[in-house]
């Protein structure tokens, strides 16, 4: 884990030595500053030369200066260094997240999800700014500091050194209770998230049933449980920090106690016994700063698992080896004998074998789960097969790459999602980078200019979180203009006009049948009224295809579809 940490310090290298080489010299003057006061104590005074004295004094002042410099790139330079490997792996977690699979979402709850590239990685800049630096420092000053004391009086040092072994234990012990502490606040996070995610994000429910007494019933829950797990980590945080004081306090003691009786036998000068004094603080400030750490460090090295677990999360649908960019397709589709299993248990497709022509309309019908979402949404390898395998013009679509493929293969369905943004940013989607011109030749064609004259900014209009200041007719229009805009050759209606009146049914039908001249169309209806005049129909029940033809064929028939008019 920690081989995988410093990775991320590759690119930073000259930040990080500006900001290591600040440190390691601070520290050093950390150091001298005990010295100083010794001879200043033992060696200048007794001379009585005030002049000396003074300049000495200004001396002192330009390394107290001097520190204090570094100090602050220490603490810019550093926190900025952090900053950059922060923001590093956000970037990398949100990449890889974009590129999960369908089925990896299907199982996600986006609160915790959130949580994972938002604040589990809160602590990761401090712990990239600190972690190195302060363990060097912490085992340079506290050689250093111990050296010096033992040149100064070698008894006196190993008293002091006595407790040392303790001290690490107990820093050991609680860091370990500390970090597991901050992974459970982290998981309480998660759960936090989601409970309120859900909450705004189904106001309408909540408030339609009546039902805000039992949320916030729900979310207390939460909230309390994040509580009681963040007011255990601080408990340990008290104790330890407690302990380590007192430690430090009663070695004081012992070496004022131990130093005075050596000042008093000779053994030892007034200088270096206040040197020494001040050389104990030095000494045990390297515990000090990890006792100070102590709530920082298990935050990072928890939010650090956590990404890594996120990382090592697979990437079930990706490129194959030697994939290919899919030129301009013609449409031609076929299904070979597809199945397909959630978590390879729950069968939604079994033995699938089709063909589309291109430019033909093909209509998939059937009751509620007998598949025909899920066998469209493997056209663009939203999944992929269990068994078998799709093809368009001839070539397996697992042997293209994947973004070539998808930019040709355009979805409109019923359920629309629109971004927060402005209409015409969500109407750019389907094409980043397309010019006003041919936002508004889309507009037009899926028939949202009455709409944009209306609105008081035209274009420019916020449409509000999840389209919420439209219509689903409105909405469904941005989709269709997306789609028009995108020009795909293969296009894939999944109920896109069932859950809207007739008369604004009627509108939509006709800007999807402009939408669908020249392309190959894959159209999912539950109001049969609207694919009768398909090119073919073909009908789904319990994951199979059980009869294909056209409107009359299948009423004639007299089979599964006839029952369904």
């Amino acid at each position: 884990m920690l081989r995988q940490f410093f990775e991320y310090y590759r690119p930073h290298k000259r930040l990080f030595w500006i900001d290591f080489g600040s440190a390691v010299l601070s520290g050093l003057l950390e150091l001298a500053f005990p010295l100083a006061i010794t001879a200043f104590i033992d060696h200048l005074l007794p001379l009585g030369d005030w002049g000396l004295t003074v300049l000495a004094a200004i001396g002192l002042l330009g390394v107290y200066a001097l520190n204090t410099a570094l100090m602050g790139v220490v603490i810019y330079w550093g926190h900025r260094l952090g900053i950059e490997i922060e923001t590093e792996m956000r970037r990398r977690a949100f990449a890889h997240v974009t590129r999960l699979s369908w089925s990896w979402f299907d199982r996600a709850r986006t609160g915790k999800l959130v949580a994972r590239i938002t604040r589990d990685l809160e602590e990761i800049g401090e712990v990239a700014h600190h972690g190195p630096e302060d363990l060097f420092i912490a085992i340079m000053t506290f050689v250093g500091a111990f050296v010096l004391m033992f040149l100064i009086h070698p008894e006196l040092a190993l008293i002091t050194a006595v407790i040392v072994p303790v001290t690490v234990w107990i820093v050991t012990i609680y860091g370990a209770r500390m970090t597991r502490s901050w992974r459970e606040i982290y998981a309480r996070v998660g759960a936090f998230n989601v409970r309120l995610e859900e909450a705004i994000g189904g106001i309408r429910v909540v408030q339609s049933f009546a039902n805000e007494r039992h949320e916030e019933a729900l979310f207390a829950r939460d909230n309390a449980a994040y509580r009681q797990t963040k007011l255990e980590a601080y408990g340990l945080m008290a104790r330890a920090s407690a302990i380590h004081y007192m430690g430090l306090r009663f070695v004081q003691v012992v070496v004022m106690v131990a130093g005075a009786a050596f000042v008093l036998r000779g053994s030892l000068e007034v200088g270096g016994f206040v040197g020494f004094l001040l050389l104990v603080n030095v000494f045990f400030r390297p515990l000090e700063k990890i006792a100070a750490v102590i709530e920082t460090y298990p935050r990072g090295i928890a939010g650090f698992r956590s990404y890594l677990e996120l990382l090592e999360t697979a990437q079930d649908i990706t490129d194959g080896p030697g994939a290919r960019l899919a030129g301009p397709l013609k449409g031609a589709v076929r299904f070979e004998d597809v199945s397909f299993a959630y978590d390879g248990a729950l069968p939604v497709l079994r033995g699938v074998s089709f063909e589309v022509a291109p430019g033909e309309t093909v209509a998939l019908v059937g009751p509620s789960g007998a598949g025909k979402t899920t066998a469209l949404a493997m056209l663009p390898r939203f999944y992929d097969p269990t068994g078998g395998r799709i093809t368009i013009d001839g070539v397996d679509i697992r042997d293209f790459t994947l973004e070539s493929l998808r930019t040709q293969v355009g979805t409109v369905s019923q359920d629309v999602f629109l971004f927060g943004s402005s209409l015409r940013e969500n109407i750019a989607y389907g094409r980043l980078g397309a010019t006003e011109e041919e936002i508004l030749k889309a507009v037009q064609e899926a028939q949202l200019g009455d709409l944009v004259a209306r609105l008081p900014e035209g274009l420019d209009t916020l449409v509000g979180e999840r389209g919420v200041m439209l219509s689903g007719g409105q909405k469904q229009r941005v989709a269709i203009a997306r789609a028009f805009l995108k020009n795909p050759p293969i296009l894939v209606l999944d109920e896109a006009t069932s859950a809207l009146d007739r008369e604004t049914e009627r509108e939509i039908q006709a800007a999807l049948e402009r939408l669908s001249v020249g392309r190959t169309v894959l159209v999912i209806a539950h109001r049969l009224e609207t694919i009768r005049d398909a090119d073919r129909i073909l009908v789904f029940e319990a994951g199979r295809l059980i009869e294909a033809g056209s409107d009359s064929e299948l009423r004639r028939v007299g089979g599964v579809y006839a029952r369904l008019q």
